[in-house]
C-alpha cells in the first residue's frame, strides 16, 4: 500500500468484529507511529493500550454516548497521553513560539494520525475520540502529574467499510500569495 493509497482509504471506524488485537501486531503499529515528527524531537506522545475491566471503566468516562458504545464495541482502547512541559519550550521553561503549551497537542496530533495510519496498514480500523471527561479518564488511567490524556483511539478489526465522506476541492483548500 502508498502512502497516498493509506490516507485515502483510511476510515473512522465505529464499529468493530469481536476479534482480539494481538499485543505484537500493537507494538508493530506503536513502533511505526514513533517515526512522527515532533517538536525538536522530543516524543513526548506515550500510548496506554486498555482492554477488558479498565477499558469498560474508561467508556463510561465518555461526554456522548456514541463514543461510550463505540469504546464497549473495541477490543481495545489506545488512550494518548503526552509528557507536559516539553514541547514548543526552550530548557529554561519560556515558550518558544506564541502557540504557548497548544504545540504539545499539535504533536500528540501528528503521532495520533500517524498511530491510525499505521494500524491502517495493518488491517485495523480506528477512530480517534475526544469527548470525555479528561480529569476523570487521567484518574482512572493513573496517569502521574507530568502526563496529559490528548484523546483516546478505538482500535480493532473493522466490522464496516464507510465510504468516503464529500471532500473539499483542492480550490477551497488551496490559495497562493507570491
Amino acid at each position: 500500500m502508498t502512502a497516498e493509497e493509506c490516507i485515502k482509504t483510511r476510515r473512522s471506524i465505529r464499529k468493530f468484529t469481536n476479534q482480539p488485537v494481538p499485543h505484537e501486531l500493537l507494538e508493530q503499529v506503536v513502533e511505526t507511529a514513533s517515526f512522527a515528527p515532533s517538536w525538536k524531537n522530543t516524543q513526548i506522545t506515550r500510548y496506554i493500550a486498555v482492554e477488558g475491566e479498565k477499558k469498560a471503566a474508561l467508556a463510561k468516562c465518555t461526554d456522548w454516548s456514541g463514543n461510550t458504545a463505540i469504546m464497549d464495541n473495541a477490543p481495545l482502547v489506545i488512550a494518548v497521553t503526552l509528557i507536559k512541559g516539553r514541547c514548543g519550550y526552550e530548557r529554561d521553561g519560556s515558550f518558544s513560539t506564541s502557540k504557548g503549551d497548544h504545540w504539545q497537542m499539535f504533536d500528540a496530533g501528528i503521532a495520533s494520525e500517524a498511530f491510525c495510519l499505521a494500524a491502517h496498514e495493518k488491517g485495523l480500523g480506528t477512530v480517534i475520540m475526544g469527548l470525555f471527561r479528561e480529569k476523570e479518564a487521567e484518574s482512572l488511567l493513573n496517569l502521574p502529574q507530568d502526563r496529559e490524556l490528548a484523546a483516546l483511539i478505538a482500535v480493532g478489526y473493522p466490522d464496516e467499510s464507510p465510504a468516503a465522506p464529500k471532500r473539499k476541492t483542492t480550490e477551497e483548500l488551496l490559495s497562493y500569495q507570491s
